[in-house]
């Protein structure tokens, strides 16, 4: 989101040794007495009175900019005298069954992709609505958004104008606790353990994210070799530079330029080549055997006539690249042969329930379900009925994101807002995608997570947490694939909505 990266969530504790150092007084606020919180650093919850800090005090929108130049809504919401702001991610492709994001239509200004609208919705509507409301209870909080707008994807108010209000809140309700964010999520959430993600690395864009001829959007890496997130965040830095030295030697300078997720773009002429790209900086790396790799197709982006088009970017075309559905997933499977895969995101469009079906059925590697579920229950029960994928992606655009955070894996923002950063270690999601190592506002949530990293280490004191808490999980969904059981319910708990996750585990991604 486009904001300045927060410092460092702080959590002080007197039982806690080595948080001796850090001063348990509030600091002193000049002029307006008010200080800007992206995460919670406040005293312990045993002194936080319920009183003030805990109610909505008020509630003001405005129109920003993110990373790709569009405008979008920024929250500030205000309890007692602190400030805790948010902005709304949005994505540059989007599934035709995804809540609605409110924009002007105004092509005179913006080119229609104005928020103003959604910015009247909660300066005028929603803030009004929720003042005196207490911000620790986000699941009353997102009833009340959820029940004025009346509409099941959100058209009336904009998913925008919700979840710009609802990611305030859920800070504030940190914040009133007196909790890092990650630890507030977790709780309510019902969250047992304390999970870093595995992070997949978005290093070379395509579809729409890209001005090249690769039809596939996301091709990622991911380290699930790695002891702990510094090692993964490092392994996947170096195996980046690496791959840019290889595309700049191939096809030279101009094809170091990245899109819009901060993955490089060259102009390469189909996906497998850009499989191999993937493979030659992976093994000049080092990292052979470490890092896996994985697609978001985006299918549904190129879908022509009951037909898949890769090569979609050029019309007219002679067709020659015009794929059933029985041939691309007989492509999927070549590539999974060929290659180290461990995740295929979207491969088909969001209605063709049956070529879904088919290939779950045929592979051993996780299927992601983004445009196809949309985060919708009626939808994730669906694709439970019919076997379609075994994972889901999670983007905090979709709804009330604290509503629907328990189906998740994840995806993230074009602007340095962090929030998805700690709602992934809150929900111990397994695994996030938020872009390249690249460009400020995809390395804020990486950044986030590796001070989270270091907060997880003075909370839980473990003689290896890393390896034997924190990162262990993750190296079984991604290590083996096999027959390991994973699920976001708690032991003794499951329900039908899990059970969709429970083979291999689920993404949270930031969306670009």
């Amino acid at each position: 989101m486009a904001l300045a990266t927060p410092p460092a969530t702080t959590f002080l504790s007197k039982k806690n040794p080595l948080l001796n150092n850090f001063s348990t007084k509030q600091p002193k606020i000049s002029t307006r007495s008010l200080v800007i919180r992206n995460t919670a650093t406040v005293a312990p919850p045993s002194t936080v009175k319920v009183a003030k800090e805990c109610k909505v005090k008020s509630v003001k929108a405005r129109q920003i900019i993110d990373s790709r130049g569009n405008p979008t809504v920024e929250v500030d919401l205000i309890t007692g005298d602190q400030l805790y702001r948010s902005a709304v991610p949005s994505g540059a492709s989007t599934g035709i069954y995804e809540a609605l994001e409110l924009r002007d239509g105004d092509k005179s200004v913006y080119g229609g992709k104005g928020v103003l609208s959604a910015v009247q919705n909660i300066n005028h509507i929603l803030g009004p609505k929720l003042l005196g409301v207490d911000v620790r209870n986000q699941a009353d909080v997102d009833a009340i958004m959820l029940d004025i707008d009346g509409t099941p994807n959100k058209a009336k108010l904009g998913a925008n104008a919700i979840l710009g209000v609802s990611l305030s809140v859920c800070r504030a309700g940190a914040g009133a606790k007196g909790v890092p964010l990650y630890k507030h999520i977790q709780e309510i959430s019902g969250t047992k353990e304390l999970v870093m993600p595995v992070p997949a690395f978005n290093v070379i864009n395509g579809g729409s994210h890209a001005g090249n001829n690769l039809a596939m959007q996301e091709f990622m890496i991911l380290p699930v070799g790695a002891t702990n997130f510094a090692e993964a965040l490092r392994m996947g830095s170096e195996v980046y530079h690496t791959l840019k030295k290889i595309i700049e030697k191939k096809y030279g300078q101009d094809a170091c330029n990245v899109g819009d997720e901060g993955g490089f773009a060259p102009n390469v002429q189909d996906n497998r080549e850009g499989l191999v790209l993937l493979i030659d900086a992976i093994e000049r790396a080092g990292y052979t055997g470490k890092i896996k790799i994985g697609m978001d197709v985006a299918a549904s982006e190129f879908l022509k006539d009951g037909k898949y088009d890769l090569n979609f970017k050029n019309q007219p075309n002679d067709g020659a690249h015009v794929l059933s559905a029985q041939s691309l997933g007989d492509l999927y499977r070549e590539f999974i042969k060929e290659f180290p895969i461990v995740s295929i995101e979207d491969p088909f469009d969001q209605d063709d329930w049956n070529s879904w079906a088919s290939l779950q059925s045929s592979v051993d590697i996780q299927l992601v379900g983004d445009d196809l579920l949309v985060t919708n229950p009626k939808r994730i029960a669906e694709a439970i009925q019919k076997k379609a994928c075994n994972g889901l992606l999670l983007k905090a655009s979709i709804k009330s994101i604290i509503l629907s955070f328990s189906y998740s894996f994840f995806d993230g923002q074009p602007h340095e807002d962090n929030f998805i950063a700690d709602l992934s270690v809150g929900l111990a999601s397994g695994q996030i995608k938020t872009g390249a190592p690249c460009r400020s506002e995809r390395l804020a949530n990486f950044c986030a997570l590796k001070r989270n990293l270091e907060m997880c280490v003075m909370l839980v004191k473990l003689s290896d947490p890393f390896k034997d808490i924190l990162w262990k999980r993750n190296r079984i969904i991604f290590g083996t694939m096999k027959s390991q059981s994973y699920k976001l319910s708690e032991p003794g708990k499951s329900s039908e909505i899990f059970d969709l996750t429970s083979q291999h585990g689920c993404q949270l991604e930031t969306i670009s």
